[in-house]
């Protein structure tokens, strides 16, 4: 596929390396021009820097990989009001979250995917890859001829195709796609976000609060 990336930080560097891996043509788009640079160079590939407009031009996919602070910023950059991205598939990974406290910053009711849908007119959001840390996207097996579990990314969005072309990302690198049901359903998933931050800068292993259930709810 032909993916465009607006933000050059950990999570654009991780998801890119292994879309590279897989065989797929990106285009990095960033506030920073020498950052996009460096990190294309770093990826290699078929890979190369844009400006934001030009890496959200003719793509089959888009991920909007900036913190929550910078979201407006970029969109506006890539021409989101205009209609840039209309038609295409957008992942939303951001936390809208205090930081070390997990309480989303959004007002009550609202999801940040919601607001990104709002700002991105046309766009097919996906929320996804929101709850686990860059590095999982590049970390090796765990040691001799063991591997780490495939993480299942859980994801919701309105646009069916958009839907499968994000499932298929997911799994190029590693994961397991579970889809939540459509977008509505966004302020769900980040509040889960919020409630492992919280425990995590608590000093809680949040998945020792989540109990074993087996899958199909049995």
């Amino acid at each position: 596929m032909r993916i465009g990336i607006l933000g050059t930080g950990t999570l654009a560097e991780g998801l890119g390396r292994g879309w590279v891996q897989a065989g797929h043509e990106l285009v990095i788009g960033g506030r920073s021009r020498a950052k996009a640079d460096a990190l294309a160079e770093s990826l290699g590939g078929p890979t190369r820097a844009a400006t934001p407009r030009e890496a959200v031009t003719g793509r089959d996919a888009i991920l909007l990989a900036v913190l929550w602070s910078g979201v407006d910023d970029i969109l506006r950059s890539a021409g989101a009001a205009d209609g840039a991205l209309a038609g295409m598939p957008l992942i939303d990974p951001t936390n809208a979250v205090e930081h070390g406290v997990g309480v989303l910053l959004t007002e009550h009711g609202a999801s940040a995917a919601g607001r990104i849908a709002a700002a991105a007119p046309g766009a097919h959001v996906v929320k996804a890859f929101h709850l686990h840390p860059a590095d999982q996207w590049t970390r090796r097996p765990v040691g001799a001829g063991e591997e780490s579990p495939a993480p299942t990314v859980t994801i919701c969005g309105d646009d069916a195709t958009a839907l499968r072309v994000v499932s298929a990302l997911i799994s190029d690198v590693g994961g397991v796609p579970a889809v939540l049901g459509p977008l509505d359903r966004a302020r769900q998933l980040e509040e889960v976000a919020g409630f492992v931050i919280g425990l995590a800068f608590a000093g809680f292993d949040p998945a020792s609060a989540v109990p074993h259930v087996p899958a199909g709810g049995a």
